[in-house]
C-alpha cells in the first residue's frame, strides 16, 4: 500500500483517484505565496519503491481503480524513463485505468520535450494541473514564480501539442489591491492564448506564507469579486470549463466558455448586489486560513 509523507495535496477533481507519491515536495519550492511544501525537502523516490507500492494494492481492489494521481507538487519532473516505467506498471496492474494525472510546475515542464510528453500521453498521462497563478509579469516577479508569463505559455502550449489536457489555476488577490485589475486582465489574456481545457480560481489565503501576506495590501471581498469579474469579462478562450470550487473561494462559479460568459458575469454582479445588503461584508478581507499544514 502507498506510504505517504504528509501533508499530501491533490486537486478537488482527484477526490476519487488512487494517489502514488512519486516525488516528495516540489522542485520549484520558492514561490512566496505558497505554503504547501515548505516543510519538505524535495527528492525523487526510487522506481523500486513505487513499483513495490503499486504491486501492494490488493488484487480484488485493482479492477475498481480507473484514475491515478501522481504526487507531490510536480511529479512530472520525475526522470522520463522512470516515469514511463511507472505508467507501464500502472497500466499492467489496473485493468480499468483510464486516466493518470499530476501537478506540473513550469520547472517540471522544462524537463520534458513535446515528443516525450506525447509518449507519456500514450501511456495514459492525460491531464496536468498547472499553477499559472497570474499572467501579469510584475506579479509573477513579486511572488518569485521564477518564470515569466510568455515562458509559461510556451511550456503549456507544448503540453497541449502533445495531446495532454491542462487544468490551469490562478489566484484571486495574489497581486493585492494595487495591481488587482492588471493581474485579472493579464491572466485572462494568458488563458485566451493557451486555451486550456479547464481554468479555475482559488483565493489568496494564509498557509505558511505570513511574510508574503503581510507584504500585500490585501484585497477586500469587494475587490476580489471585482477582480473575478474583470477576469471573466476579458476571457475569450475557444473552449474552456471554468470553476471556482476551491475551499478558499467564497464565490462559487461554474460554467463553460464561450457559452456561459454573460451568465457568469451576471452571477458576479448579482453576488455583489446581494452581498451589499450585509453591512460591512464587502469591505472585509476574507479570513480563511489553514492552520494544520
Amino acid at each position: 500500500m502507498p506510504r505517504y509523507v504528509e501533508p499530501l495535496f491533490r486537486p478537488p477533481s482527484e477526490a476519487r483517484s488512487l494517489i502514488f507519491q512519486i516525488t516528495i515536495g516540489c522542485s520549484q519550492n520558492q514561490c512566496r505565496f505558497c505554503g504547501m511544501y515548505k516543510g519538505k525537502n524535495f527528492h525523487v523516490r526510487s522506481y523500486e519503491e513505487i513499483l513495490e507500492e503499486i504491486a501492494g494494492i490488493p488484487v480484488h481492489y485493482r479492477p475498481r481503480i480507473d484514475r491515478v494521481f501522481l504526487a507531490d507538487g510536480d511529479a512530472l519532473v520525475y526522470p522520463f524513463d522512470g516515469l514511463c516505467s511507472i505508467l507501464d506498471a500502472l497500466i499492467a496492474t489496473f485493468p480499468g485505468l483510464t486516466r493518470v494525472s499530476s501537478y506540473a510546475s513550469p520547472n517540471s515542464l522544462t524537463t520534458k520535450s513535446s515528443e516525450q510528453l506525447a509518449v507519456l500521453r500514450s501511456k495514459r498521462l492525460k491531464i496536468l494541473y498547472f499553477g499559472l497563478e497570474s499572467g501579469d509579469d510584475a506579479t509573477l516577479l513579486a511572488v518569485n514564480k521564477g518564470f515569466k508569463s510568455d515562458q509559461m505559455a510556451e511550456l503549456a502550449l507544448g503540453a497541449r501539442v502533445a495531446g495532454i489536457k491542462l487544468s490551469v489555476t490562478a489566484i484571486l488577490g495574489l497581486a493585492g489591491s494595487e495591481r488587482s485589475l492588471h493581474h485579472a486582465r493579464a491572466t485572462a489574456e494568458w488563458v485566451n492564448r493557451v486555451n486550456p481545457e479547464y481554468f479555475s480560481f482559488l483565493t489568496m489565503f494564509h498557509r505558511h506564507n505570513d511574510d508574503f501576506i503581510h507584504s500585500l495590501q490585501q484585497c477586500t471581498r469587494r475587490e476580489l469579486m471585482q477582480e473575478a469579474r474583470e477576469m471573466l469579462q476579458y476571457l475569450h478562450p475557444l473552449k474552456t470549463i471554468l470553476r471556482s470550487n476551491h475551499v478558499s473561494n467564497f464565490l462559487d462559479l461554474a460554467g463553460s466558455y464561450p457559452k456561459d460568459r454573460e451568465r457568469l458575469i451576471t452571477d458576479v454582479d448579482l453576488a455583489l448586489k446581494h452581498a451589499a445588503l450585509r453591512t460591512g461584508f464587502l469591505d472585509e478581507v476574507p479570513a480563511y486560513q489553514e492552520e494544520y499544514y
